[in-house]
């Protein structure tokens, strides 16, 4: 009785060493094959030897579905470091045990640098084997659940191409899915960064216009000489050079939707005439003599507050009331702190692939700063912070040295901004200077006077500033 219980347990403790699982052996010692097939298909594994390099970069490239690839250092046709590096980059959940000779334990650590889970020495003992597979057919395990639970996570919390779960992110989402069947102007507001263009996808994707152009038109970077022409196209002979008629947007657009990115830089011209789409249909091509009839949806985004562009006289009171008939306010990524662990999960899914890395995640220092940091330039900020991480990391992390040195040196400031790709100087010092007044604004719990002693500025000054900012508190 005590032989058959010793029996039940020995068995009971190897199948927990070993959950079942496919194992990949590349050594080109036949001895060490038929050893280590015997060894693991005993222990209810699914393994396949092979005895070169060539054959296993094949077999690699037809089938990732692998849990474990025990490799051996020494192959006669290709370096097992080039073979993990290969194996890794096809498949990074792949967990990789490296064999090597008595003597040359150094090599199989700088293979655990590139990313391999462990090593196996020979001459090795069974059950040193059978432990160490099964504990890198756990971590396979763990590494598909992980990343099945992130990708599970992103489509659960992503609406269209927006990322966030918090309570912010869900009100957007239920006032995008409210006006989106609408036909209505939708004036959207929020910082550089917040995700303004991706808000105007959305609401032309969930509209009846979904199947008609989407166009954008980046007011600020086009000469306002020729944003009329873009926009309403000419009559041939309008002026010199122009051999032929030409569409413009508008006409381009017809049935669908046009998001005019940076309104308020337009000219007080093409706000005039822009104002006629919206109001009567139709537009006045230049040099034409008839009016061409238009069914476009207007879609307008700023980070500047329009009303007090009105009251400067800067732009239109007619115009800016057509295009508020329905606004939305982009929270900044500092006030929803919440979605910064999913957005750069999101990124770094997306720059693993893009650059073939094995990136797995973030140190927890790591992930403690991007939840600390001020990100003046908003989302697009973070994504650009994840994108240098995943290129300049050289194991399955993100650490703090690859992190821009204005978030992690001496002296470093949670909210300072540094250098964003996209974002010139004076857009980075207006948007650091806007983060410090409404940081000052909530600690003086919206008292303009207090709020410009914290400051240190004098309350005109800082009622002029928060007005040319654009500022709602």
């Amino acid at each position: 009785m005590r032989n058959i219980r010793g029996g039940m347990t020995n068995m009971t403790m190897h199948q927990e060493l070993a959950p079942a699982g496919r194992v990949l052996v590349l050594d080109d010692e036949p001895v060490i094959q038929d050893v280590l097939r015997d060894l693991l298909q005993k222990s209810g594994y699914e393994v396949t030897v092979l005895g070169d390099a060539a054959a296993a970069r094949q077999l690699l490239s037809e089938d990732g579905d692998w849990d474990v690839f025990l490799l051996d250092f020494m192959l006669p046709d290709d370096d097992g470091m080039e073979v993990l590096k290969y194996a890794r980059k096809l498949h990074p959940e792949l967990v990789v045990v490296m064999i090597t000779a008595f003597g040359t334990v150094e090599n199989a650590v700088s293979a655990m640098k590139l990313g391999a889970f462990h090593y196996l020495t020979k001459p090795f003992k069974n059950e040193e084997v059978r432990h160490l597979v099964a504990q890198a057919a756990k971590t396979a395990g763990l590494r598909r659940e992980n990343r099945d639970l992130r990708k599970a996570l992103e489509e659960k919390y992503k609406f269209e191409k927006i990322i966030g779960k918090s309570r912010r992110m869900k009100e957007l989402y239920r006032f995008i899915d409210q006006v989106a069947s609408s036909t209505s102007t939708v004036l959207i507001q929020g910082e550089s960064g917040t995700g303004k263009e991706l808000v105007a996808q959305a609401i032309h994707r969930r509209s009846p216009r979904a199947v008609k152009p989407f166009l954008v038109v980046n007011s600020n970077s086009i000469p306002a000489e020729l944003l009329e022409d873009n926009l309403f196209g000419h009559a041939r002979g309008a002026f010199t050079g122009a051999v032929g008629a030409k569409k413009g947007l508008m006409e381009l657009a017809d049935g669908g939707t046009i998001l005019f990115d940076e309104i308020s830089t337009i000219s007080g011209d093409v706000q005039a005439k822009l104002l006629r789409v919206m109001q009567e249909k139709e537009f006045l091509p230049i040099g034409a003599l008839e009016s061409r009839r238009v069914d476009v949806r207007i879609l307008a985004a700023t980070n500047e507050n329009l009303r007090d562009l009105v009251a400067e006289g800067r732009f239109r009171e007619d115009l800016y009331y057509r295009m508020a008939v329905i606004s939305i306010d982009l929270p900044p990524l500092r006030r929803r702190a919440e979605d910064i662990p999913l957005l750069a999960e999101h990124f770094l899914a997306r720059y693993t692939k893009e650059n073939r890395k094995e990136v797995q995640g973030f140190s927890p220092d790591v992930m403690a700063l991007l939840m600390e940091y001020g990100w003046p330039g908003n989302v697009r900020e973070l994504e650009n912070v994840v994108e240098r991480g995943v290129v300049l990391a050289t194991g399955d992390r993100i650490h703090v040295e690859t992190l821009p040195a204005y978030m992690s040196g001496p002296g470093r400031s949670p909210m300072l901004p540094g250098p964003v790709e996209g974002v010139g100087l004076n857009q980075a010092l207006t948007d650091f200077e806007a983060v410090l007044i409404r940081d000052a604004l909530e600690k003086a719990g919206g008292v303009q006077k207090k709020a410009a002693e914290i400051l240190g500025l004098k309350p005109t000054t800082l009622n002029e500033k928060i007005k040319r900012l654009g500022i709602t508190h």
